[in-house]
């Protein structure tokens, strides 16, 4: 019966995860970050690049960006006196996949070919 217990609070903490994360993508400015940083996957942008392509000012760029790495959907790494960030694919893969198993899996809300194609 532990075991069950158990399962069921990974399952919560799980979707708390992921509750953060999509939370964190609801705001326009984080989307439309995210999405940059995909289109430039796998080199990621620095930040003057960010800056420059979406026309977020330093401050305010600064705040969303941390807040993504916040909630692990970004990563970032020191270049000298630049800060490089990407997309965290494994972790968005992750995200995707919590969907995919409640749509497409277990109650077939949604059919498989029809998410494949989304991504085509």
């Amino acid at each position: 019966m532990e075991t069950v217990r158990t399962e069921a609070a990974r399952a919560v903490d799980r979707t708390a995860t992921f509750a953060d994360m999509f939370a964190a993508l609801g705001a326009e400015p984080r989307l439309r970050i995210l999405r940059a940083l995909l289109a430039a996957h796998p080199d990621g942008m620095v930040v003057g690049e960010i800056q420059t392509e979406l026309g977020i000012a330093p401050s305010t760029l600064s705040h969303h960006l941390e807040k993504l790495k916040n909630e692990d959907l970004i990563t970032v790494q020191r270049e000298s006196t630049f800060l490089r960030y990407r997309a965290n694919t494994p972790a968005l893969e992750e995200l995707l996949g919590f969907l995919y198993d409640e749509c497409c899996k277990k109650n077939k809300a949604i059919k498989p070919t029809k998410i494949t194609q989304i991504c085509r």
